[in-house]
């Protein structure tokens, strides 16, 4: 499905009804719905990346493949064993070393959506790293964390392969780092801010936060869904491979980004309502995904469940 034209004023077509969940078909195979590529993790930031990737696997995606640092490679592959795992180099410290443009387009080879960023930290390798990523990616690409991080440092947004569609997933900290202005927490300056800067870059921006902004520029959906558990370190991890799932079950990037964080939320609502906001953590989402996703099959059009049995 191609992306909707780019308006000519700062005018949206703001939705409302949550997109419809991307076709599963009988006779589907691990190829039909989507090889999916989470590149991320360094030394003591292992967790972001495991999140991600397993988030994604819950979100429908048929193969999954974390490409971590080697150092690593041995505590995300024992995190979730149906996680595949590529090692990549590193210096004596363990920490990502410079890879080529050669090495870079064969760990993107055959996949049909890419996330990069949670937990790859900020050095320059990292950097260089998603550059060329940036540059040499042809399927649809999430950017979130350092990622966007080391965009911001560098300028990198305008190196992006224009051609696919690309979703960035940040947090007003990390959106101001991009912009290079204050947040506002009023929300029509925060759709504002987001639509500009979408319609500016070509892209799909996913403002964290309570009632998440999705805009391109040319569509808008506000998120209804969550509470004030999720606000937890790895929640942004979670919904990265979410993003990344959808892109690689070929939904486009505006409505596979406001899919992701309605599902999202509502997984967050089924863990506060079985465990409490306050006592959650990230990786209880995980095991939540799946009851988000069967209420929204059902077309139970509710913001937290009557029975979470």
């Amino acid at each position: 499905m191609s992306e909707p034209a780019k308006p000519t004023s700062n005018e949206q077509l703001s939705i409302e009804q949550v997109p419809a969940l991307p076709d599963r078909p009988e006779d589907g195979h691990k190829g039909t719905f989507g090889k999916v590529l989470i590149i991320g993790g360094s030394v003591g930031m292992s967790g972001a990346v495991c999140l991600s990737s397993v988030s994604a696997l819950r979100s429908g995606s048929g193969m999954v493949t974390a490409a971590v640092p080697r150092s690593i490679q041995m505590t995300v592959a024992a995190y979730e064993p149906c996680v595949m795992t590529i090692g990549l180099d590193t210096d004596s410290n363990g920490q990502l070393a410079s890879l080529s443009r050669k090495r870079i387009e064969k760990l993107l080879a055959g996949k049909d959506a890419v996330a990069i960023g949670p937990g790859l930290g900020q050095s320059a390798e990292a950097a260089e790293l998603v550059a060329i990523v940036l540059e040499v990616c042809r399927v649809p690409l999430v950017l979130d964390a350092d990622a966007l991080n080391v965009a911001a440092i560098g300028g990198l947004l305008a190196k992006r392969n224009k051609e696919t569609g690309c979703v960035i997933t940040p947090h007003p900290g990390e959106f101001a780092r991009l912009t290079g202005l204050p947040v506002a927490e009023d929300e029509d300056t925060r759709i504002a801010m987001s639509a500009d800067f979408a319609r500016t870059h070509e892209l799909t921006v996913v403002l964290k936060g309570p009632r998440t902004v999705v805009t391109n520029g040319a569509r808008l959906f506000v998120n209804a869904t969550g509470n004030s558990g999720m606000a937890t370190a790895g929640s942004g991890d979670v919904l990265t491979g979410i993003v990344a799932s959808l892109l690689g079950q070929r939904m486009n990037a505006f409505e596979a980004a406001a899919l992701a964080v309605n599902a999202h939320g509502r997984a967050g609502n089924f863990v506060a309502f079985e465990l409490g906001e306050r006592g959650m953590i990230a990786s209880d989402l995980l095991q939540a995904l799946p009851k988000a996703w069967e209420q929204m099959e059902s077309h139970q059009d509710v913001t937290r469940p009557d029975d979470a049995s």
